[in-house]
């Protein structure tokens, strides 16, 4: 089965750094697309980030120049660094992967969920 699991949320304020980190488990790990999203309370989940098994990245509008999206391979683990952050960034923050072809950058199209870790700007 696959099984994701995120950490390093937390509490920064604003102009800070923080780096989360999603443990992947139970499919071959660089084979295929994985992304960070985030959901704020009352808003719908959006895509921060996505990697391809080539280590191409996709990034959203509000996160371009601040944030990056990497990969270990040899620990199977990927990583958000999230640099100059902003009260908009609030946000429960979920890793998800693709096994299928392509690499989207809408939460519909990824099948495989992490549990999240909020991370909270003020």
């Amino acid at each position: 089965d696959v099984q994701l699991v995120e950490s390093g949320g937390g509490s920064v304020q604003a102009g800070g750094s923080l780096r989360l980190s999603c443990a992947a488990s139970g499919y071959t790990f660089r084979s295929y697309c994985m992304g960070w999203f985030r959901q704020a309370p009352g808003k719908e989940r959006e895509g921060v980030a996505v990697i391809v098994r080539d280590g191409s990245a996709t990034y959203g509008d509000s996160v371009k120049g601040r944030f990056t999206i990497s990969q270990d391979n040899a620990k199977n683990t990927l990583y958000l660094q999230m640099n100059s952050q902003k009260p908009g960034d609030s946000a429960m923050y979920y890793c998800a992967v693709r096994l299928n072809s392509g690499c989207p950058t809408l939460a519909k199209d990824f099948p495989f969920w992490g549990q999240g870790t909020q991370v909270t700007v003020s």
